[in-house]
C-alpha cells in the first residue's frame, strides 16, 4: 500500500489531537472539533465549500428541528399519561424494569431521548422512594431503554439523522423512517428481555431511598439559616420544631462566627446558620418553612428568584480534593454557592465551609444558568453537573393533544415519503410555536446549540477524511485485518471502532467519521453500503459502558448515585449482546 500524502498524515494528527483534547477536558467538545476544522482548513487540505458544508446540510437543520418538536411534547405535558402505564405498586424488578423501559423505547423512537429521560427521572425518584426501592436499580436501565429505542426509527436520535444525510450526500438512497427498525426493534427486545430475566442483578444498589435514621445522619452536611424577619426568632429550637427532625438533626448553631452546641433551650436569633446532618431531602423540607433560608452568602441579589439548584459530583482530579470551601474560595473560583455536601459512609462534621471536600462527594451547588454548561465541559473538576430539579415550565395541558398531533403528522409525513424529513420537521417546529405548544423563547432554549456545532463540525472533518484518502486507508486497514473471518468479521471490526469512538467522544461526531469510512469499505468488499451504514448508526448510538458517550447516561449519573464502574459492570453485557445482534440481523437482512 502506498504511503500517505502529508495532507492524509496531516488530517489523521488534527484527529487523534481532538480526541486527545476531548479527553483530556482542554477544550470543550465543540470547540475542539470547531478548531480540528478550522485547522484542515488552514492547511488547505479542504476548502472553504467543503469546510463549512456541515453547517448546511439537511442533517443539522432536522436535529435542531426536532429539539423543538419534543420539547413542544414535553411542555405540553402530552405524555403525563406515561405515569399511569409505567408506576405501579408492584416493587419486583423483573415486572417493574419492563413496565419502565417498555413505553420509554417506543416514546424515544419518535421524540429526541433526552426530554424523555429528563421528565421521568424525577418520577422515577419518587416512585423509588415511596416503596423504599433503590433508584440506581431503575436510572441505568431508564437511560438504556431510551437508548435502544432511538434505534427503531430514524428520527429517534440524532445520530441517526447524521447517518442518513451523509448517504443522502454520496449519492446512496436514503434510510427511510422505518428502515433501522430491521435491527432496532429486534435490539430493543434483546435489551428488555435480558434485563427482566436477569441483567437486573447485575444493577448496583446504592442503597434505598428511605435509609435508616443512623444511616440517614451520615449522608449529608447543610446549613439553614433563620432570617432577620424570621418568626422563629426567640424561640428555642425545640420550641422551633428544630430539634425532633424526622431524618435529621442539627449539630450545632453557628453565630457571629462562634459555634454554639444545639442543646434544645438554645434561643435563635436571626442570621443564625444552622448545620444540619441528615437525609438531603430534609434540606429542601426545611426551606419550606416559614423564617428559613439558605445561607446568607448565597448569590442571588436582592429582589432575584431564588437560583436553580445543580448537584456536581467531586472528580478525582479536582484541584479542590482534599481542601475546604473556605481554603479555595469556592464561590468566586467556581461561580456558585455549595448549600449541602453529600458522602457516603462517613459522618460530615463540623461548619459547611470548614469540611475538607474529597473525590465523589455530591455538592448541591446554588448558581446561575448554565453553571451545567460550563462545568460539565470539563470532567476533571466534576464528574457530572446536573439540576437538582428541573425547571418544570407551567404545563398547557389544553396543548396537548395538538402537540401530539402535529408529532404525528410529522412522522406520517415523512413516513409515507410526501415530504423529505427535514421538511416535515421544520414545519412541525413552526407549527409547535403557532399553536402555542412552546413559546419562541423555549424553543430557541430548546436547542441543543453544542449538539448542532458538533455535528456540523464532524461532517466537514468526516469529508476531510474522505478527500485526503484517509477513509479508504482505514478501510482497506478494516477489511485486511478480518477478512480473513468473512464478512461477518469485517461488520464486527466496523462495528467494534465505532463502538469504541463513540465512548471517547460523542456518538454524533463518532457517526460522522465513520460514515466515510464505512462507504469505502462497503465499496472495497462490492456490498450494498446501507449495511455498513447501518452498522455505525446502531454502534455510535450504543453506548452503554461508560457514562461518557451518550447524554442519557450522564443525566442519570447523579440521581442514581453512580459511579464510573457501574456503567462498564451493566453496561459490557448489553453491549455484547446489542454488538451480536445487530451484526447477525444486518448480515441475514443486507448482505446475504
Amino acid at each position: 500500500m502506498a504511503a500517505l500524502p502529508w495532507d492524509a498524515i496531516f488530517t489523521i494528527a488534527v484527529l487523534v489531537v481532538v480526541v486527545v483534547a476531548m479527553l483530556r477536558d482542554w477544550l470543550r467538545v465543540e470547540m475542539a472539533f470547531l478548531g480540528g476544522l478550522g485547522a484542515v482548513l488552514f492547511a488547505g487540505v479542504i476548502t472553504p465549500d467543503q469546510a463549512f458544508a456541515g453547517f448546511s446540510n439537511p442533517a443539522v437543520l432536522t436535529v435542531g428541528s426536532l429539539f423543538v418538536v419534543a420539547a413542544g411534547v414535553q411542555r405540553t405535558g402530552a405524555l403525563s399519561f406515561l405515569d399511569r402505564i409505567i408506576f405501579s405498586s408492584n416493587r419486583s424488578l423483573y415486572r417493574v424494569l419492563p413496565r419502565l423501559m417498555a413505553p420509554t423505547s417506543v416514546f424515544s423512537a419518535f421524540l429526541n431521548n433526552t426530554p424523555i429521560v429528563a421528565m421521568l427521572t424525577p418520577r422515577v425518584q419518587e416512585w423509588a422512594e415511596r416503596h423504599d426501592v433503590a433508584a440506581s436499580k431503575l436510572l441505568i436501565p431508564l437511560s438504556y431503554a431510551s437508548i435502544v429505542g432511538g434505534t427503531i426509527t430514524l428520527v429517534g436520535t440524532s445520530t441517526n439523522i447524521v447517518v442518513a444525510g451523509l448517504l443522502i450526500d454520496a449519492d446512496i438512497p436514503p434510510l427511510q423512517m422505518f428502515d433501522l427498525a430491521w435491527v432496532g426493534v429486534p435490539i430493543t427486545f434483546v435489551v428488555l428481555i435480558y434485563f427482566a430475566v436477569g441483567g437486573h442483578r447485575l444493577l448496583p444498589d446504592h442503597g434505598s431511598t428511605q435509609p435508616t435514621a443512623q444511616a440517614a445522619f451520615r449522608e449529608s452536611l447543610f446549613e439553614v439559616e433563620v432570617a432577620p424577619d424570621s418568626r422563629l426568632i426567640g424561640e428555642t429550637l425545640e420550641e422551633a420544631g428544630l430539634r425532633a427532625l424526622k431524618d435529621a438533626y442539627v449539630v450545632h448553631v453557628r453565630r457571629d462566627g462562634r459555634l454554639m452546641p444545639a442543646s434544645p433551650d438554645v434561643l435563635l436569633q436571626g442570621g443564625d446558620a444552622l448545620t444540619v446532618s441528615g437525609k438531603i431531602n430534609m434540606f429542601y423540607q426545611l426551606l419550606q418553612r416559614e423564617g428559613l433560608r439558605p445561607p446568607h452568602q448565597s448569590v442571588v441579589e436582592d429582589g432575584e428568584e431564588r437560583l436553580p439548584v445543580f448537584e456536581a459530583v467531586v472528580a478525582e482530579s479536582a484541584e479542590f480534593a482534599g481542601k475546604t470551601l473556605k481554603e479555595v474560595n469556592f464561590r468566586e473560583r467556581y461561580g456558585g454557592v455549595v448549600l449541602a455536601i453529600q458522602r457516603r459512609d462517613e459522618r460530615l462534621e463540623g461548619p459547611l465551609g470548614r469540611v475538607p471536600i474529597k473525590a465523589g462527594d455530591l455538592l448541591i451547588i446554588e448558581a446561575r444558568e448554565g453553571f451545567d454548561d460550563r462545568w460539565n465541559a470539563n470532567r476533571s473538576v466534576f464528574y457530572l453537573v446536573a439540576p437538582r430539579r428541573a425547571p418544570r415550565p407551567r404545563p398547557t395541558p389544553r396543548k396537548a393533544p395538538l402537540a401530539l398531533a402535529i408529532l404525528a403528522a410529522m412522522i406520517l409525513a415523512f413516513a409515507t415519503s410526501v415530504i423529505p424529513l427535514v421538511t416535515a420537521a421544520f414545519v412541525a417546529a413552526l407549527l409547535m410555536m403557532a399553536s402555542g405548544a412552546i413559546t419562541v423563547g423555549d424553543a430557541r432554549d430548546s436547542i441543543d446549540v453544542p449538539v448542532l456545532i458538533v455535528i456540523a463540525s464532524a461532517l466537514g472533518l468526516g469529508g476531510a477524511l474522505e478527500v485526503t484518502g484517509v477513509a479508504a486507508a482505514a478501510a482497506h486497514g478494516i477489511v485486511s485485518v478480518t477478512a480473513a473471518g468473512g464478512l461477518v468479521f469485517v461488520l464486527l471490526g466496523l462495528y467494534v471502532v465505532t463502538n469504541i469512538l463513540t465512548e471517547l467522544i460523542t456518538n454524533n461526531a463518532a457517526a460522522a467519521l465513520m460514515v466515510p469510512i464505512a462507504l469505502a469499505t462497503a465499496v472495497e468488499l462490492g456490498v450494498d453500503p446501507i449495511a455498513f451504514a447501518v452498522i455505525v448508526a446502531i454502534a455510535a448510538s450504543a453506548s452503554f459502558i461508560s457514562p461518557i458517550g451518550y447524554q442519557t447516561n450522564l443525566m442519570v449519573m447523579g440521581p442514581g448515585g453512580y459511579r464510573f464502574v457501574d456503567y462498564f459492570k451493566v453496561g459490557l453485557p448489553v453491549t455484547l449482546l446489542v454488538m451480536a445482534t445487530t451484526v447477525a440481523v444486518v448480515f441475514f437482512v443486507w448482505i446475504l
